[in-house]
């Protein structure tokens, strides 16, 4: 089991199981929502309770996702993908030791141009597919 929450613990979350590997999202969307690249691992949905749920705000950021963000402190925590299976969460916001380690970077074609991508994760400009 895993546990996370926001800044001001207003909202916490655990999820059940392991964490798959994480992705890194250099789109710029994810920098201006999190104010730098966004990193968060995709769990189902059926792994995850939220404590504080009603201290969340969601915002549509477009027709299929909407971020879920602390109403209280603003730290941004999940990424919603409607109507999927699972949901995003920060990484930032977890308790550590998460027993995992970034697995790829994607929309590499937006990224800031304030910094370099060192670590040897695999790139893509834009998603890769996901296997079914």
């Amino acid at each position: 089991m895993h546990t996370g929450s926001c800044l001001c613990g207003a909202v916490s979350f655990t999820v059940e199981g392991d964490l798959p590997g994480p992705d890194g999202c250099h789109c710029t969307q994810c920098r201006k929502q999190s104010g730098h690249f966004f990193v968060s691992t995709d769990v189902p949905r059926s792994a995850l309770t939220i404590s504080g749920a009603e201290n969340v705000r969601w915002f549509r950021s477009s027709e299929r996702v909407r971020r879920g963000f602390c109403a209280t402190c603003g730290s941004s925590l999940f990424w919603d993908p409607v109507g999927r299976d699972w949901m995003g969460i920060a990484m930032g916001a977890f308790n550590t030791p998460t027993n995992t380690r970034l697995a790829v970077h994607v929309h590499t074609a937006e990224k800031g141009d304030y910094y370099d991508i060192a670590d040897s994760a695999p790139q893509f400009t834009t998603v890769p597919p996901r296997p079914h």
